[in-house]
């Protein structure tokens, strides 16, 4: 809801060959940014040729369910607790089987509609399931815990990860570095996990030098920031390659 980004590849090499984005004031709602996808298509030709089509829905309406508990006739149960939905609402889930979890969000019809009318058939993810599926394929072997934590400008996505299994998935908003170190100390407390040891990885919009970067590492020790892979970026230009770090995921 608070912007807009589109990265084309080419469908053989997966090389990155055109990428463009716009960021927004104030949240948009779905009919708002059905507009402003609209204008992006017909201001970039380069969106003209694609030939398969993914769609990730970067918001925090979600939740993520154990596959063994999941009732796909009561997906609106696992959202109305946490989020405001509506009776109308189209829910979806992506199912993450090797894991054993199921990721349960609102996409938007409207938007869903355009896209399918413009290309045909797509496929559409929310992003914490590109996440889970990036991070415990790479992690699957890992004993120890890990924390990676996904920082847009208005929230951030937590995951932690132990002995290859997901421990503890979910999304925060924040206003202040005060607001985004709380939580996270929060969920280390929770989850009994030691700030001296266990490694955090940030990734998306913060550097080393953001503040709160800087916050966290007050309190824990082991802390880095993942930039995207080079051969992801070299040949596009991007103001920050890292806030879209998600993207690259998905290539």
């Amino acid at each position: 809801m608070t912007g807009l980004s589109f990265l084309v590849s080419n469908s053989d090499t997966k090389e990155p060959i055109f990428y463009t984005e716009k960021k927004f004031a104030t949240p948009r709602t779905p009919e708002e940014l059905l507009l402003e996808l609209e204008q992006f298509f017909s201001e970039n030709k380069e969106l003209e040729s694609s030939l398969e089509i993914t769609l990730i829905y970067a918001t925090n309406v979600y939740a993520p369910v154990p596959l063994s508990l999941f009732d796909e006739t009561k997906t609106s149960e696992y959202l109305k607790f946490n989020s405001k939905i509506l009776a109308n609402d189209y829910i979806s889930h992506d199912a993450l089987e090797s894991v054993g979890t199921v990721i349960v969000y609102i996409p938007f019809v409207n938007i869903n509609n355009y896209i399918f009318d413009r290309f045909g058939s797509f496929q559409y993810y929310h992003a914490t399931t590109v996440l889970l599926r990036s991070f415990l394929a790479s992690e699957k072997h890992t004993r120890d815990a890990k924390v990676f934590v996904h920082v847009t400008e208005t929230h951030f996505d937590l995951l932690v990860l132990k002995d290859g299994a997901l421990q503890l998935c979910n999304s925060y908003s924040y206003r202040t570095p005060e607001d985004f170190v709380y939580y996270i100390l929060f969920c280390f407390e929770q989850l009994k996990l030691n700030p001296e040891t266990v490694p955090v990885t940030f990734f998306g919009s913060i550097s080393e030098e953001s503040d709160l970067f800087q916050i966290v590492y007050q309190y824990i020790r082991n802390v880095s920031v993942a930039t995207p892979p080079a051969t992801a970026t070299q040949n596009l230009t991007m103001e920050e390659p890292n806030s879209n770090y998600l993207l690259t995921l998905s290539l």
